[in-house]
């Protein structure tokens, strides 16, 4: 995607990292404005995990990822194809969640040097395509941009638009087994085609914002286009999900680093405390927030309004 650097062409730095290649097409898509643009030079960054994540996900595999992932502990990754020293004008970084966490291969490269270096100074635009929570993640990736000096301008989200319970078995579905066709009446897993298919209209925004120097205004460049909407729903199960896993994070980690057979005991009990949380507690969990939520409707739209920062709805 690189082009040669010419005298007064913006430049923009794309990094991301994708196992099923779903947010590679989102990321390609959204930016592909840029890319084709005769006054921008579009760089693409892969991250390069030193030992490779598979697709689909063996089932201890994802397990054993929940430890280090929740507790921003960064797998090594292979050098940078992009060289520290280069000045972009803007830096778009589009990630996956892991368990309510950034994936590990993005939380290496914010808390690397490289990348702290490149994002030194410069404005971000994060992207994140998941199953439908995001906020605790982004919270932590929005504290590392500020540690790595950067500065977070937008940030735009993609999620499945099946209900909450349909993809408790969609997504599991597919990422343990690579399958994502519509299964016993519901829908596909993942993120639907049309929607991906519109990804450039913020990519065309972005153009435009940089055509008018917009990068350098302390202002969001992606206003008034719903670029991350909130679910308020799911905030307060997100957040009790985050403190569980929390918990459930050192005591793995305790009993070894990852890939030691004494997690075994330890990742076979949290299998069973998820599958025990999705089919008996999820489901009156939401209930019961369902009847709260009029009490609780002030507090959630103020949550919301803040999570939907900075791009705003």
């Amino acid at each position: 995607m690189a082009r040669g650097s010419l005298q007064g062409m913006k430049r923009v730095l794309l990094v991301h990292f994708s196992q099923s290649g779903q947010l590679t097409r989102i990321a390609r898509k959204l930016v592909a404005p840029l890319a084709a643009a005769a006054d921008v030079q579009l760089v693409e960054e892969v991250l390069r995990p030193r030992i490779a994540y598979p697709f689909p996900w063996p089932v201890r595999r994802f397990l054993d990822a929940m430890p280090e992932s929740v507790l921003l502990e960064p797998p090594a990754l292979q050098p940078l194809v992009v060289h520290p020293d280069e000045r972009f004008d803007l830096v778009v970084l589009a990630y996956q969640v892991w368990y309510l966490a950034p994936c590990g291969p993005v939380t290496a490269f914010l808390k690397s040097a490289a990348g702290r270096q490149l994002l030194r100074g410069r404005p971000v635009v994060t992207v994140i395509a998941c199953r439908n929570m995001w906020l605790t993640a982004q919270e932590s990736v929005k504290r590392l941009i500020r540690d790595a000096g950067g500065v977070l301008r937008d940030n735009v989200v993609f999620t499945d638009r099946a209900g909450v319970l349909a993809s408790f078995i969609t997504t599991p579905r597919w990422l343990l087994t690579g399958k994502r066709d519509a299964l016993c009446g519901l829908p596909c897993a993942g993120l639907a085609e049309a929607e991906i298919a519109q990804a450039d209209r913020f990519g065309r925004a972005l153009l435009a914002a940089l055509r008018a120097n917009g990068e350098r205004r302390d202002a969001p460049m992606l206003a008034r286009l719903g670029a991350a909407p909130v679910d308020a729903r799911l905030i307060l199960s997100e957040r009790a999900g985050k403190r569980a896993f929390a918990v459930w994070a050192r005591l793995i980690r305790l009993a070894g680093p990852a890939g030691s057979p004494a997690r075994l005991p330890f990742l076979a009990l949290f299998a069973a405390y998820l599958v025990l949380m999705i089919l008996l507690v999820v489901p009156p969990s939401l209930a019961v927030q369902r009847l709260l939520r009029p009490l609780l409707a002030r507090r959630l739209e103020a949550a919301r309004a803040y999570f939907e920062l900075p791009s705003g709805r």
